[in-house]
């Protein structure tokens, strides 16, 4: 996914600065709408990740507690599961990271290429 989504923002980023400027205003505006439907997939990829994410950190904090009631017997059981979650919700969180920063550069993208039609469409 990091490589899809690095990929779209390079191959926008390239339109903007190098052929936005002289490519038909049509052009643009399909431009636009396919890179809005990325944002789409990618805003409801965030929120999957979010709601994983927060899954991961409510089962961390579940672990942490049972840590405090598990009989003797079970306390190696219950560390190893805890380091297990505690590990997932890092990986987690630095990949929702990853996508909220992305999404939030692809809104700015996107309110180039529209200020730019507008500019255009008025002149």
């Amino acid at each position: 996914m990091k490589k899809y989504v690095k990929q779209t923002m390079d191959v926008v980023r390239k339109y903007i600065d190098e052929e936005m400027k002289n490519a038909p205003v049509e052009k643009t505006g399909e431009v636009l709408s396919e890179f809005e439907t990325k944002i789409a997939y990618f805003q409801h990829e965030r929120l999957i990740h979010l709601m994983v994410t927060l899954a991961f950190a409510a089962f961390l904090l579940f672990e942490i507690a049972c840590l405090f009631f598990l009989p003797s017997a079970f306390i190696y059981t219950g560390i190893l599961m805890t380091l297990i979650f505690f590990g997932l919700t890092i990986g987690y969180v630095m990949h929702y990271y990853f996508l909220e920063n992305s999404v939030q550069q692809m809104y700015h993208m996107r309110d180039e290429i529209r200020s730019f039609l507008k500019k255009e469409t008025l002149t």
